[in-house]
Formats: structure tokens, sequence, C-alpha cells
């Protein structure tokens, strides 16, 4: 691609998280949005009213993909719509930023990943939480030796806004979603995964829907549930307007024996008055702990000495504000997404560890489901592995 010549990029799913891409459309510099497609029409006219009246709008993605003048597409529908969507993108020759969790199901994962190999067309996965400060900041703590060799990690996630989010719509169910251990754990396994330096290759775990299913006001199946955030929406059994049908779990707990042999746990709760997440990577000499993960507000602790209780640990490391969605890390990630398919290079996030997450969260839901039977995790073709950690941080 010439130095003077955009990218031209189509969004499947152009409302909700599909305003991501909107830090790719810089016209003259790099990138521009050119297409859009969405079964709302207020999500189209929204798209129309950012990126100018002349760029193209559909309700159907196939019209977008057919479209030539198109190099590459943001795949930001509901999880159950990724493999669909992102298969279809890359028979078409486009490449594909796939946001999170990369699909619902394992085999859903592999049929991507070999798609992609075969048509050797650029696929990258919007884990934007390898873009965070305060993560990069323990990754780097992590390589620098501060800790010694990693031997146990985990992570507690406080979901104030569960109820509001995730239990008035689709992410309810289990046949859209598979388990919050995707759309939310997703994420966090991903960090762990990243941070302990291997793959979950051994599952069991414990978790129940213990709240929400008492709720019994629950809106019309035909209508779209309201999953803004709304501070006064509490206790959460005060909540209204739930999702018709409610049968994910609401409170998750899995460990997890990755192929390195550090043991990992992640940990879950939808109704918890405060909204954050809390890692801790322990090595043989030293452990890391984040307190918030908000830039401007969030600090890193490093413990490295033995003494007895010290709460502020033996080294502090503030994080910085920084602007941008999701701590600065939306518009880092559609940056690297941009610099990857224009120039190449390598790349932080991870089409195999994107599997991986996937696949811990589905065999931990299996697993919770089935009384905390320890599940294996199928492994994935080394073909396929060699092909895509190449381009790999």
């Amino acid at each position: 691609m010439s130095v003077s010549e955009d990218l031209r990029i189509g969004v499947i799913g152009a409302g909700g998280r599909g305003r991501l891409a909107r830090h790719a459309h810089q016209p003259g510099k790099g990138s521009r949005l050119v297409a859009g497609c969405d079964i709302l029409p207020a999500a189209l006219q929204a798209f129309r009213e950012f990126a100018g009246d002349d760029v193209f709008t559909c309700s159907d993605y196939r019209e977008l993909l057919a479209r030539p003048d198109i190099d590459a597409v943001f795949v930001t529908t509901p999880d159950y719509w990724h493999e669909e969507h992102a298969l279809a993108a890359l028979d078409a020759g486009k490449a594909v930023y796939l946001e999170k969790p990369m699909t619902i199901t394992i085999d859903g994962c592999d049929r991507v990943l070999r798609k992609a190999m075969e048509k050797g067309v650029k696929l990258y996965l919007g884990h934007n939480m390898r873009h965070m400060s305060f993560v990069q900041k323990m990754k780097e703590l992590v390589d620098s030796g501060a800790i010694g060799e990693v031997k146990a990690g985990w992570c507690r996630h406080f979901v104030a806004y569960g109820g509001d989010a995730y239990f008035k719509d689709w992410h309810a169910e289990q046949k859209k979603a598979t388990s919050l251990l995707l759309q939310k754990g997703a994420h966090d396994i991903d960090v762990l995964h990243w941070l302990c330096g291997g793959y979950s290759k051994r599952v069991t775990g414990f978790g129940n829907l213990t709240v929400y299913n008492q709720i019994g006001d629950r809106h019309d199946p035909s209508e779209r549930g309201d999953a803004s955030w709304h501070l006064e929406n509490w206790p959460p059994l005060s909540q209204k307007g739930m999702n018709p049908v409610i049968d994910v779990e609401d409170l998750s707990m899995i460990t997890m024996e990755l192929d390195n042999g550090v043991l990992a746990s992640y940990q879950q709760c939808h109704y918890s008055p405060d909204g954050w997440r809390n890692y801790t990577i322990i090595g043989t000499e030293g452990r890391i702990e984040n307190f918030g993960d908000a830039p401007g507000s969030c600090v890193v602790r490093l413990w490295n000495k033995r003494h007895h209780y010290k709460p502020e640990g033996d080294v502090e490391f503030p994080i910085a504000p920084v602007s941008g969605g999701h701590g600065g890390a939306d518009p880092a990630i559609v940056g690297e997404f941009v610099r990857y398919v224009r120039e190449g290079g390598t790349i932080k996030t991870s089409p195999v560890a994107a599997r991986n997450s996937v696949a811990a969260g589905c065999a931990g839901a299996a697993s919770l489901r089935q009384g905390g039977q320890p599940l294996s995790i199928p492994p994935l073709d080394p073909e396929v592995i060699r092909y895509f950690t190449k381009d790999v941080e």
C-alpha cells in the first residue's frame, strides 16, 4: 500500500462496540472509514454523521464484504455472530479486526484461525487489555525478573455493572454467550496467560446463578433490554427489566493449570458494589499486585523482601493518567491494527492467545456445570501455532 494511500475500512456492527473503529477514521493520515453495517437504522445514521454522508451503509454484512474498495473490516457484532462474520470477511480477503471473545466455542475459534491461515489474510484480535498501561507495567516487571520465576497468578474481577450490562440482553443466555467467562473473562484469562507465560491445559471450576434468577421483572422477548449502567440500580435484587431468559452464572470461580506448571485462578462476581480488576502474580522472589485499574487512580505494587504486613509494598508504581477509552487502550489497539495491516511488523495481541482464553473460559464453564469436574483443553494444531506466533511480540 502506498504511503499516501489510506487503508479503507468497513465496520460490521457499527453501533455499540463498533464505535471503537472511529479511532481509525483519520482521512489523509493512513486510514478512513468507508462503510458501515448494522441492523439498527439509528446506528447507521450515527455512523454517517461521524464518517460523512458519502460512506456506504447497509443492514446486510454481505453487501459490505462484496465491495472491492474495502481493505479491512472491524467485526464488532454480538459475540454469537463473531464466527460467521469473521469467516465471511476472511473469505472475502479482508484483513480482520475481531473483537473478543474470538468466538463462543473452541471449535469456532479453530475454524477462524484455519481460515485466516489458508487465505493468508491478517487476523487481529481485540484484546485491548494488553494495551492498558497498568497491565503493561506488570508485564514489564515480570519480564525484568523483579519477582523471579512466576509460579502463581490470580485475578478477582468485581463487576459492579453486571446486572445492567449482562443480564438485561443476550449476554444472559448460554446459547448466545456460552458463559460470562468469555464475554468478561476472556480479557482476564488472556492477561493471566500473558503475565504467567503459558496457556491453560486443564481447568476446573465452580459457579452458580445466585442472584439475578430471583428477579421476576423481565422485559418482553420482542423488546431490546436496556443495558445502560445506572448507579441508582442498587441493590442488585431491585433491578428491573431483566432478560426473559437468564441461564448464565452471575458468580464463577475457575482454577487453571498452565502448560508451564503455573497455577492460576479467576473469580468473577456480577453483583459487587464496586467495579475493578485485581491481579496478583507471585514468583520465586516476590509478587506484584495492582490496586485499581484506571490510569491516574491506580497503582502497581511490588513486594520483593521478606517482612510482615506491608500494604504499600516495597516499591510502588503509580500509573499516570492516559486519554482515550479503556484507559487509552482503545486508540492504542486500533492504531496497532492499522499499522499492522498497512506495514506489517509485530503486534501485542495474539490470535493463538485469544483462542486459548476462549478455550479456558469454555472449559471452565463446562466444568462448573458438571460439578467441578477437571477438564483438559484440546490442543491447537502446531502448524496453526507456528503460523500466528511469528508476528507476536
